[in-house]
């Protein structure tokens, strides 16, 4: 089984969060994601609801997240498709990043199936 991480249109919110940030965070970032690739570790992925993920980087006292789910529709592969990412400043993920998420998986499936009905 392959994994990917991807983000739900291909120019993703999340690459563009990871762009954003200082080269040494968004570094690290990027190795987190190597390393979650290989092997699944609980320090990197929580579960936040049934179907949203976060993955997540400490480094230099900030915790950057980037939220996620997964597409296990293909038989040869999974993909882990980030919606977004952010900065997390309190000790709970904000309702409101779990919801923008949990809309942006509904779309992608949407747009999954009306590109299969084609």
């Amino acid at each position: 089984m392959q994994h990917k991480l991807t983000s739900n249109d291909g120019v993703g919110r999340w690459d563009t969060f990871l762009r954003s940030l200082d080269d040494k965070h968004y570094k690290k970032i990027l190795y987190n994601i190597g390393k979650a690739q290989l092997e699944n570790d609980p320090e990197h992925f929580k579960k936040l609801s049934d179907d949203i993920w976060e993955f997540r980087t400490l480094y230099q006292g900030l915790k950057y997240r980037l939220l996620a789910f997964w597409d296990k529709t293909s038989a040869t592969e999974t993909l882990v498709i980030s919606t977004h990412g952010f900065i997390k400043k309190r000790s709970d993920v904000p309702k409101q990043e779990i919801q923008k998420a949990v809309q942006i998986r509904k779309q992608y499936f949407e747009n999954k199936l009306k590109n299969k009905k084609k």
